[in-house]
């Protein structure tokens, strides 16, 4: 493949780093995957540079452009990544040393933005207008497609549900988990795979990984069983509230969350109650991409490359 004819997508995810070159046509002619040294911020840009170097060299060619999805946002005001569940990144110049370490430009958006913008121009929200993609994961995170272009919004705040607060909070609810972005209650500390656990763990006493939650409710326990009830619970309360201000035309789900069936039999009706309207029927999708989504979309950041 000749030079300038791939594009390469990153996605810097709390666990792994995952690398993608795609061709011209969109197929994935190469890709790897490293841990994620996330203690570590110099680690990590070297840990993507050399990810791009090798990709490429797998690839047969040099990348036209790179895109590089990250748990946070860069701040208008000081060009700084802002609210990023990968810690170390918070403050940093990243674009500015991810683009000095390969000697070229970069294009650096939210995680979740990659994911909506993958699965609505190739997956499950493909011919939707206006697709809202949710991560649940090890935190929460949402991106918000309008007809095939990501909606950032001049804060490049658009879709961070996941820091806004538990609606409608029961006693028991107040004040909730502490938030590593210094407040509590945030929903991600509810809603994401991490508040599943924890969840789990303050009822029952035992820590388990959710998928191993989900398995337990569907052979029957009933502590995991309660646990997913009362997730199912808060999830609804939350979509409402965007559904309420977004009225979006599909909804879909990614992250390690969205391997649970329950959700697209049940969450409907857990939001329906909590929406300000006499129906709800917006389509809540599983994604096509599945781990993928999110550093296609990456790669997708340079559309005219």
């Amino acid at each position: 493949m000749g030079a300038g004819l791939i594009r390469i997508g990153i996605d810097l995810g709390g666990t792994k780093t995952e690398a993608v070159a795609l061709a011209p046509g969109g197929e994935v002619v190469a890709r790897e995957r490293v841990p994620t040294r996330r203690e570590d911020y110099r680690a990590i840009v070297a840990d993507i540079a050399a990810l791009v170097v090798r990709v490429e060299a797998a690839a047969g060619g040099r990348a036209a452009g790179i895109g590089i999805g990250i748990p946070g946002s860069f701040s208008p005001a000081t060009g700084l990544v802002r609210n990023a569940n990968t810690t170390v990144l918070i403050g940093q110049p990243f674009d500015r040393d991810i683009g000095a370490a390969l000697g070229r430009p970069v294009r650096i958006e939210n995680d979740a933005n990659c994911f909506a913008l993958a699965e609505a121009r190739a997956g499950a929200g493909q011919g939707f207008g206006v697709v809202l993609g949710l991560i649940l994961g090890t935190g929460a995170g949402a991106g918000i497609v309008m007809r095939g272009e990501v909606h950032v919004g001049p804060n490049r705040i658009a879709g961070e549900w996941g820091h806004t607060p538990l609606p409608q909070p029961r006693d028991d609810e107040r004040p909730g988990p502490s938030c590593y972005c210094g407040r509590h209650g945030c929903l991600e500390t509810w809603i994401s795979g991490t508040g599943l656990e924890h969840d789990y763990q303050r009822a029952t006493g035992e820590r388990l990984a959710a998928p191993e939650i989900g398995a337990r409710a569907a052979a029957g326990d009933a502590g995991a069983q309660a646990s997913l009830g009362r997730h199912l619970d808060r999830m609804g309360r939350a979509l409402a509230m965007v559904v309420n201000i977004l009225d979006p035309d599909c909804i879909v789900l990614g992250g390690g969350l969205s391997h649970l069936d329950h959700l697209y039999r049940d969450l409907r009706g857990a939001t329906r109650p909590h929406v300000f309207s006499d129906c709800f029927e917006t389509p809540i999708l599983r994604n096509r991409l599945g781990d993928s989504a999110g550093v296609i979309g990456a790669a997708w950041l340079w559309p005219e490359a």
